[in-house]
């Protein structure tokens, strides 16, 4: 049975979060690293890299990573889902400036990884304040606050919302995501968060496969990002394995991902503005989507497996398979758990963001209409 737009909301954000949170305490290492630390391939939710000294241990410290906590992609996601639930509408730069730096300066929420109800801004890494800073404290327009960011993931990781209020309508999606993440970053990071939208709003329509879904975002997509995906995407489809997928994805991102084989140490010219790079992340995600054939075990899995930036990528890749398949792709056990470890409704924000959606499409539709009368009237007249 076709999944309704309620089941693929619910899916995508409930897969976005889970493959964050099992992504997160393997953040930054290696496959290898991976393995010699678990002892084998990370098959499900895990405790965090250094155990019980979580909170001295360097680099990490003090965030709980693990144990089914998620981490600031889901944070930023649903701070994005409170600001649809007030504007109703579709958003642009200055719906961050007036709405979202508010959320992340002004509303507690509980933060799985400090293990306390703090500010989202107390829990957001540096590229994320410069949106508070740009914004609050240095007045900048919104529509050019993301100049002069590093460019990395940091507003693609949350634009799933975007891609499922514009479900189905991938175009719409994209163009969408750039005016938002404006005011958050430029380049080749702002270009991901367009195209990431896009495959999740691809990602809705009925009918749709992993294939259909990167065909759309090639689509889109521009610049160093579309040649990665297109690397990227071509090593993976001689491969239906994770394991057989790890090395030869990442040899085929390498040559546009700027940080360099050191995660934790990036290379000089790391994030800087270029059309011939892009991020890692979303072409690694659409890969594994590929080689997971829009299996959620598969596809995350191997997200999470890759190390690196895996919470993001497994971000990415959980939402576009919950999209394509609704809430039943998204193993129930795992879902649970990361509810209950992390202290949040996963199902409050999905139904939130199916009235906005709801919402938003009548208002298009009627003003479709009143664009059609008036191009009708303006011809007709011509005539």
């Amino acid at each position: 049975m076709t999944p309704t737009l309620d089941d693929r909301i619910t899916g995508s954000l409930l897969g976005a979060a889970v493959g964050d949170a099992l992504g997160g305490p393997v953040e930054g290492y290696t496959p290898e690293q991976i393995v010699e630390r678990h002892g084998g391939r990370v098959t499900g939710i895990v405790g965090p890299w250094n155990r019980g000294e979580w909170r001295t241990a360097r680099p990490i410290a003090p965030y709980h990573k693990g144990d089914g906590h998620v981490t600031d992609d889901t944070l930023m996601t649903h701070a994005l889902i409170r600001v649809y639930e007030q504007v109703r509408d579709h958003l642009d730069a200055y719906a961050v400036a007036d709405r979202l730096v508010p959320e992340l300066m002004g509303s507690p929420v509980w933060i799985p990884e400090l293990e306390a109800e703090a500010l989202p801004l107390q829990r957001i890494f540096l590229a994320e304040k410069w949106i508070v800073t740009r914004l609050h404290y240095g007045h900048v327009d919104p529509r050019e606050a993301g100049s002069g960011n590093i460019v990395n993931c940091g507003a693609a990781m949350y634009m799933a919302p975007v891609g499922l209020v514009n479900a189905a309508h991938p175009e719409a999606a994209y163009a969408e995501a750039l005016d938002v993440t404006g005011a958050h970053q430029s380049s080749y990071g702002r270009e991901a968060a367009g195209v990431f939208a896009a495959a999740v709003a691809a990602a809705c329509v009925p009918g749709a496969t992993p294939s259909s879904v990167i065909d759309a975002a090639l689509a889109l997509a521009k610049d160093g990002t579309r040649s990665a995906i297109e690397a990227v995407v071509e090593v993976a489809a001689r491969h239906r394995d994770f394991e057989s997928a790890l090395t030869p994805l990442r040899k085929a991102v390498a040559p546009f991902d700027s940080v360099g084989p050191d995660y934790r140490a990036p290379s000089l010219g790391a994030r800087r503005p270029s059309r011939l790079h892009a991020i890692e992340e979303l072409p690694i995600a659409l890969g594994m989507l590929l080689v997971g054939e829009g299996d959620f075990r598969r596809t995350v899995l191997g997200a999470v497996n890759y190390g690196r930036d895996c919470d993001s990528i497994a971000t990415m890749a959980g939402a576009i398979v919950g999209a394509l398949h609704g809430e039943s792709a998204v193993p129930a056990d795992w879902a649970k758990r990361v509810a209950e470890a992390s202290r949040l409704d996963l199902h409050a924000p999905a139904r939130a963001l199916s009235e906005v959606a709801r919402e938003v499409f009548a208002r298009d539709a009627e003003r479709r209409r009143a664009h059609e009368s008036a191009f009708t009237a303006l011809t007709g007249a011509a005539r």
